[in-house]
């Protein structure tokens, strides 16, 4: 079959069903990334019989016939020399399957494709804390806990959760807390005893909506930080545009992904060291979120301001 035009391709794709495209997008992977496919690829991973396999195989080759070779010694497809992806493979989904498995095992079974080495999660949340909380989250309900806080010492607490939230060290949710009637951080391992309170009503003050930090985007221009004695290699670690990366955050969020990616967020770029290798180009833009004063050398334009301590408990 001759190669068909990109368009035609795409149009084919679509109408396949979806389980089929999952099959043809992991053969698409395995190739691509992996470089070599063979028919117990499909078979292990899908649980589909050797005939399935062959099926979808020779279905990836109809629709890309000049994207693979086969070897016979081995019984192995490869890559050809031309090949182009036949689906988008989104970055972080990719490196996700490569270091801890795409899909195969479960639980602690789950291995990586190839060699990898990631940070080791220092804390995680207990799965019979989290669960509650997902629970509520997705069936729109409020959760009675206990809450140990910085503040206040060990109290009981209604929330109504509204998103997970990962700032790279932890994870917390953002929620509507009743006690305090307003919407703050809960740190999932500060939490005990979840419980989802099957009557409850959410509010209208308590709703998405009406979180203020949470629906106002910023957004930052990130440039290499003036000290860097080689800021091209900035531009080419980082996606820039003429020099800026144009990032949009939650200003709810601004002050822990700045400090997660290590940006020196002060007015005159003071901060020394190799790990600011990004600049704020305005400070200013953090002006109003709750949290900005953990973003590295931010300087509140109106001076300190002790009585508004960041709503992160």
């Amino acid at each position: 079959m001759s190669e068909l035009p990109t368009n035609r391709r795409a149009r084919l794709l679509e109408r396949l069903p979806r389980a089929q495209r999952e099959r043809l997008s992991h053969i698409d992977f395995k190739l691509y990334f992996l470089g070599e496919l063979r028919r117990a690829d499909v078979v292990d991973r899908f649980e589909t019989g050797p005939a399935g396999a062959t099926r979808d195989i020779a279905l990836y080759r109809d629709i890309a016939p000049e994207n693979l070779e086969f070897d016979g010694a081995t019984k192995t497809y490869r890559p050809s020399e031309t090949f182009v992806p036949l689906f988008e493979h989104a970055p972080q989904r990719v490196l996700t399957a490569l270091s801890q498995g795409f899909g195969e095992g479960i639980g602690d079974q789950l291995q990586p494709m190839i060699r990898c080495e990631i940070p080791a999660a220092l804390t995680l949340p207990k799965m019979s804390v989290l669960a509650p909380i997902t629970r509520a989250i997705h069936r729109g309900k409020a959760v009675r806990l206990g809450y140990t806080s910085v503040e206040t010492g060990h109290t009981e607490r209604v929330i109504v959760p509204l998103a997970l939230v990962d700032i790279g060290l932890r994870w917390h949710v953002r929620a509507y807390c009743r006690l305090r009637q307003e919407f703050r951080d809960f740190v999932f391992t500060r939490m005990d005893n979840p419980v989802v309170i099957e009557d409850s009503q959410v509010q209208r003050e308590e709703s998405p909506d009406q979180d203020v930090q949470w629906s106002r985007i910023i957004e930052l221009d990130l440039v290499p930080h003036p000290s860097h004695k080689r800021p091209e290699i900035i531009a080419m670690d980082y996606p820039m545009v003429d020099g800026v990366m144009k990032v949009k955050v939650r200003a709810a969020n601004a002050g822990y992904m700045l400090r997660r990616w290590s940006v020196d967020c002060s007015p005159n770029h003071r901060l020394e060291g190799l790990e600011y290798a990004l600049w704020l180009r305005d400070p200013l833009a953090l002006y109003g979120a709750s949290n900005a004063q953990l973003a590295p050398g931010y300087e509140d334009p109106r001076g300190r301001d002790k009585s508004r301590p960041i709503k992160a408990m």
